[in-house]
């Protein structure tokens, strides 16, 4: 049994992604930056199901907790690097503690935790790793510039070790959700009129739902993905190309 590792498994993306590789038979390496309730309901709705789930905690803003992190995953063959943060905020009052936060969490873990599994991948001549992006990396909004570079950041990163790693039989790709229905957005969408204006930007005209991002995870993660690597998939309904 192949063990996968999703960070930020405990809501939304990561939680519908858990469950999607758990029902293909990985053995789940759940993730929060707490040990919360919601992260034992995700496990016990795996366990229920017939999966097998573990949950593993850190605080990726702190690179020393996710040092730490990085000496319990020895045997990850996926790696599903889905955890991020984004502040809400104007430019012009961006501060060096918000840039922080964000690169920490969005783009120096990812490459922290790349590093600590792929010795296990290299020898196993097997791995895929999965970095889950925004189409903000396309379509940046406007109060949230560091998020959408770590973003960008991030999936550059994917671009260089796909190449590097492809040889060794571990794929690197970038899954870029749009507007996906979490409860990240609902305090936003709970206005009638900035809902309008969000979704007549999406060319099929609704939102996205977490398990729309699940599927093609499933997919780059089995043998049947083996021949993709290297790319940024977008899952947001046609927007990243308005």
């Amino acid at each position: 049994m192949k063990t996968a590792f999703i960070t930020g498994s405990s809501r939304g993306i990561g939680r519908a992604i858990a469950i999607r590789l758990a029902a293909n038979g990985y053995h789940v390496m759940l993730h929060g930056a707490g040990e919360s309730e919601r992260i034992k309901k995700v496990k016990d709705e795996i366990e229920q199901s017939g999966g097998r789930a573990d949950i593993v905690c850190a605080d990726l803003c702190d690179l020393e907790a996710t040092r730490e992190l990085c000496g319990t995953l020895e045997n990850v063959g996926v790696l599903v690097l889905n955890a991020s943060i984004q502040y809400r905020r104007p430019w012009q009052e961006i501060t060096v503690k918000d840039c922080y936060e964000q690169m920490n969490c969005n783009f120096f873990s990812s490459m922290l935790l790349i590093q600590a599994v792929v010795p296990h991948m290299k020898r196993s001549r097997w791995g895929r790793i999965i970095t889950i992006g925004s189409v903000q990396e396309a379509k940046p909004h406007p109060d949230m510039l560091i998020y959408s570079a770590s973003k960008a950041a991030q999936t550059n990163m994917m671009q260089s070790l796909s190449l590097q790693l492809a040889r060794d039989g571990i794929t690197v790709n970038n899954v870029a959700p749009g507007v996906i229905y979490t409860d990240r957005n609902v305090e936003a969408l709970s206005n009638p009129e900035y809902a309008k204006k969000v979704t007549d930007s999406i060319p099929v005209g609704f939102y996205g739902e977490p398990q729309d991002c699940a599927g093609i995870v499933s997919l780059l993660c089995s043998d049947e993905g083996r021949y993709i690597t290297g790319q940024s998939i977008y899952v947001d309904g046609g927007k990243s190309v308005q």
